[in-house]
């Protein structure tokens, strides 16, 4: 029988991405620091332009170098908070 460990939610104790979906970290951020200093944040268009929760998550699913620049900035924004 073949180990699933990798199917075990405790499997990533440390990664501060696990569990978290993409729709979370955007409404996260979106309230924290609100689109317009997102978008400064992050440069793009999907933040910048006419911004809007699903736009950004069609973007951010197809584009993995913007992908991983709202989660290095979700993971960076909740550290800080857990530190406070």
């Amino acid at each position: 029988m073949e180990n699933n460990h990798n199917l075990d939610p405790k499997a990533q104790p440390n990664n501060p991405l696990h569990g978290v979906r993409l729709i979370d970290m955007i409404e996260y951020l979106v309230n924290k620091y609100g689109w317009e200093s997102l978008g400064e944040r992050i440069t793009i268009r999907c933040f910048t332009h006419d911004p809007s929760i699903n736009s950004s998550l069609k973007f951010l699913r197809k584009t993995e170098w913007a992908r991983k620049k709202v989660e290095d900035l979700y993971v960076k924004t909740v550290e800080r908070e857990r530190r406070r």
